[in-house]
Parts: C-alpha cells; sequence; structure tokens
C-alpha cells in the first residue's frame, strides 16, 4: 500500500470533519457525517430545497453555490456562506449574472452548479437551456460580480466540470452528452481550450461500466484532485430497476498530463443511496457528488453530494485510503486505458 498525498492542495486546517465510525460495516473508504443532511428544505422563503451543491474555501470559511429548487418549481444558482462548511447560510436573491459590459444577462434557469479556483478566478458551471440542456459558465473573482462566458458547447450536454489547473497551458472540462430529457446514456467526455472560449480537441474518458451501480451512464462529480497517483476523480453512476434510476458515488483515477486516459477505475461504488434522506425525498435513491474540500497536510477530504434531490450530504476519506482502495478495486473497460480509443 502506497502513501499518497494531495498535491498543490495547501493547508486546510479547518476542513469539515469528523472520524470513521469504528462501527462501520463496510469496507467502503468513504463514510457520512453522522449530522447529516447539512442543508435541505426551505432554507429561505423562496427555495424550496437545496441539493447538488458545490462548496469552496474563501476568506476565514466557505462559500457554496447552490442549487436552489425555487418554490415556483424553477431551479437557480443561489450562494450560500458559512465559517465551518456544515452550518450554512443562505443568500436571498439569485446569483447576478451579467454580460461583459456589466448588464443583467440571467439564464432561464440553472441546476447542478459546480464551483472551481483555476489561478486567481472563480469558475462557476451549471446546466441551463440554450435551445435545449447545455452548459453555462461565468467567472468571479470576488463573489460580487459574475460575468457570463460563451457556452462552451451545443446543446445537449451536462455534468460539466473544470479541472483546478491547467495541463500543458490549456484548461481542461470534462462534460457528458446527453438528449433534452432523463438522458438513459451518457459517458465522460473531456475537451480543452486555451482561453474557457473555444473548446476542442474532445476525448472520450470513459462510458457506463459492466456493474449494475454504474450500467446505464455516467457523469462528472466533483472537481479533480490531484495526487501523487494522477488526478482523482469522483463520479456518479446510474443503474435501472424497476423503481427508477439509482445514483451512486464511484471513484476513477486518471493519468496526470493526459486524463483522458484512465489509470485506475473502482468497480465497487464507493457511496450508495441507503440511509433515509438519500432513498426518500422529491427524486428518491439519490447520491450525487458536486465538490470537495481538502487539506493536503493530513489528507484529509470532504465530499459534498446531493441527496434525493432534497438536501446537501457530506461525506468523508482520505486521499490515502481511496485511492488505495480504487486501486485494489480496480476494473477498467473498453476505452478506459488505451488512447486510440478515445477520439
Amino acid at each position: 500500500m502506497s502513501e499518497v498525498k494531495i498535491l498543490n492542495a495547501g493547508s486546510l486546517p479547518n476542513i469539515p470533519w469528523q472520524d470513521r465510525p469504528a462501527d462501520l460495516k463496510t469496507e467502503t473508504p468513504v463514510w457520512r457525517y453522522s449530522e447529516n443532511p447539512v442543508l435541505g428544505r426551505n432554507p429561505t422563503p423562496e427555495i424550496a430545497r437545496i441539493f447538488n451543491s458545490a462548496v469552496v474555501p474563501w476568506e476565514d470559511g466557505y462559500i457554496a453555490v447552490l442549487r436552489g429548487e425555487q418554490v415556483n418549481g424553477v431551479p437557480y444558482v443561489y450562494l450560500g456562506h458559512s465559517k465551518d462548511g456544515i452550518h450554512w447560510d443562505v443568500e436571498r436573491e439569485k446569483v447576478p449574472f451579467t454580460d461583459e459590459d456589466g448588464n443583467p444577462m440571467m439564464p432561464h434557469y440553472a441546476y447542478d452548479p459546480r464551483l472551481v479556483k483555476v489561478e486567481d478566478t472563480y469558475y462557476i458551471i451549471w446546466c441551463g437551456d440554450f435551445h435545449g440542456a447545455s452548459i453555462g459558465m461565468a467567472k468571479t473573482k470576488d463573489f460580487k460580480t459574475f460575468t457570463r462566458l460563451e457556452n462552451p458547447f451545443i446543446p445537449f450536454n451536462r455534468n460539466a466540470v473544470l479541472f483546478p489547473r491547467k495541463i500543458n497551458g490549456t484548461f481542461r472540462l470534462f462534460s457528458r452528452p446527453s438528449d433534452s430529457g432523463h438522458t438513459p446514456f451518457g459517458d465522460i467526455f473531456l475537451s480543452e481550450s486555451p482561453d474557457m472560449v473555444f473548446w476542442g480537441k474532445h476525448r472520450h474518458v470513459m462510458g457506463s461500466g459492466g456493474e449494475w451501480w454504474q450500467g446505464v451512464k455516467i457523469g462528472a462529480g466533483a472537481a479533480p484532485i490531484e495526487t501523487t497517483e494522477g488526478w482523482l476523480l469522483f463520479y456518479h453512476g446510474v443503474s435501472s430497476t424497476c423503481n427508477g434510476f439509482v445514483y451512486s458515488m464511484g471513484g476513477a483515477i486518471l493519468d496526470i498530463n493526459e486524463p483522458s486516459k484512465v489509470l485506475y477505475r473502482c468497480a465497487n461504488y464507493l457511496l450508495t443511496p441507503e440511509e433515509p434522506y438519500e432513498v426518500s425525498g422529491f427524486v428518491p435513491n439519490v447520491v450525487f457528488p458536486c465538490a470537495t474540500l481538502q487539506d493536503g497536510d493530513t489528507g484529509r477530504i470532504a465530499i459534498y453530494y446531493g441527496a434525493a434531490d432534497t438536501h446537501v450530504g457530506l461525506a468523508f476519506t482520505t486521499v490515502d485510503s481511496v485511492v488505495n482502495y480504487i486501486k485494489s478495486h480496480s476494473v477498467l473497460h473498453y476505452g478506459d486505458d488505451e488512447a486510440k480509443h478515445n477520439y
């Protein structure tokens, strides 16, 4: 068992944390916060539910972009603030997106946001409407002004996740081409850009696996974590049952210089709906990872995930244990490990 380190993460001594329970009955290296959920129903009069949201360190605490399902049923992006990453204050006004001249440029709707810092800029990526389900993007440096960027792709596409640094001088972005409905298919693809405007060199990363929990479709979750073993990716996998889809969390390790190449891919899920707030809600049986916090000193990782399209849950792991678990339970599928299959 190798000792795995997180790279380029820095210190985060106030990372939300709870030690692994001594009586945990599963071998998975991921465990839940005992006081879950940390966000849920009716946080403000305008918002019915918060789930599928992303968190980053900010100033002396944390800031989040939240999927707020409004009481009119339309999803939108809101900001949340927290000192400890567990207890949250939610702003009542929507995130005020503008064009480059500062004029209002609000999307029709926005959901499942991710939030990733690259160099000195924070990028918000969400799914919106561009004559069909598509990817919206904006940038900010102060969380006061939010400037819209060009849509990276035409419809239909979802689950866009940006890498936290450039690779060989270009930005890298995961996405999951789809259709206009509850997509019964979906693979993860990788694209690159010199300027966050023009995207190309598209590569296939990995598709739905043979295992039941990811047999229908998959999608990138949290921003990849750079480690001494490669890029650690938490993603969601979907299975189909007689009672609908089930969303679970999986893990993979990608090549550090060519992240379209999968080095290891865990055949087992890391987290699957089991707790009441995961199996019961607006959309039952959903565990949907969207963000992580990590402390480079201790290797601790806190994972934020949507639960049953109703709550935000929090889970924990360490980089050493989760990477070694993925490696020891790895099963690669066609196209995962051979570059010739990727384009």
